[in-house]
């Protein structure tokens, strides 16, 4: 366990993520809840929503959460049987496939055993709300400073279910929890300036690289002058490597699906990483990294 899952703060996202989801699910009583874990500097939790959730919907949750958070509610752990998190959960799909997974133990892609089957589950509790969680939380909703929390949302096109694109999708509710309203205050002021540095805005107004929406996200079109930029200092780059004793190689940028198996990045890594692509009767994989064609060039 890290210091920060050791930490006040740690507890305070986790516990921060529960009230949202019992703010959420008062504004939105069928919506069904998926996980919402805290992360670096907040915390996030998935929902199907019978309707998009509005700018407006998220004003009555964050203040509804400042509210739940100023009752003074104890968090309670307790443990229960498969069969008792089913039938509290029995409206809940998403749940119910955590708890049979649970239940079974969990395996790899390789049919390696990651973790052992429980017999026991945890259930925490806040107010009305009750989840499948492990822990750890604050003690009471008034150890979280109501004045330090923010919430928000992202397009749903970023949030599947486990990760999957084949699976439903979700809305996924971003927030962020401190200790203290100046450390929030920080934090925002923060975003805002990267805002004003955002290199993809930058960029396109320096006329260096546009986007295009039928090219893709994330895939830039370089312009004369971005294009020059980047040649130079691609040049340097080579030049500074030759100077200190590396020699170029070139491979291609797809290889084929055997290469990866061998090399173990596929079994792997195959959920992150794009489809193979089947050319004739043979697989191709775009190249996750470069060792596997360079360990071929060594072999020759």
């Amino acid at each position: 366990m890290s210091r920060y899952e050791e930490s006040l703060l740690y507890r305070i996202r986790h516990s921060s993520a529960h009230i949202l989801a019992e703010a959420m699910l008062e504004r939105f009583p069928e919506a069904h809840i998926a996980i919402g874990p805290p992360i670096e500097e907040g915390f996030y939790y998935d929902f199907a929503l019978p309707r998009p959730a509005t700018e407006e919907d998220l004003q009555w949750v964050e203040a509804r959460m400042k509210e739940i958070i100023r009752e003074g509610h104890a968090f309670a752990g307790r443990e229960v049987t498969p069969d008792e998190a089913r039938a509290y959960f029995k409206n809940q799909p998403f749940k119910l496939e955590l708890i049979n997974d649970l239940v079974a133990g969990r395996v790899d892609d390789n049919g390696n055993k990651v973790a052992a089957p429980a017999d026991k589950l945890t259930f925490w509790t806040q107010d009305t709300f009750t989840d499948l969680c492990r822990g750890p939380h604050v003690a009471n909703t008034k150890q979280i400073n109501p004045d330090a929390i923010s919430i928000t949302f992202k397009s749903p096109a970023g949030a599947y279910w486990r990760g999957d694109e084949n699976r439903p999708q979700l809305t996924r509710i971003y927030g962020t929890a401190w200790e203290t309203p100046e450390e929030l205050q920080d934090y925002l002021h923060r975003l805002e300036e990267a805002k004003k540095r955002d290199h993809r805005v930058i960029g396109e107004k320096l006329g260096l690289f546009t986007f295009s929406a039928l090219v893709g996200k994330g895939l830039p079109l370089w312009k004369p002058h971005g294009a020059i930029v980047r040649d130079t200092l691609e040049r340097w780059l080579r030049q500074v490597q030759i100077d200190n004793g590396y020699l170029p190689v070139v491979t291609p940028h797809i290889g084929k699906l055997d290469l990866y198996k061998t090399s173990g990045h596929y079994p792997y890594y195959k959920d992150s990483q794009y489809a193979p692509i089947q050319v004739d009767d043979e697989e191709f994989l775009l190249k996750p990294m470069n060792c596997p064609h360079h360990i071929m060039i060594y072999k020759s």
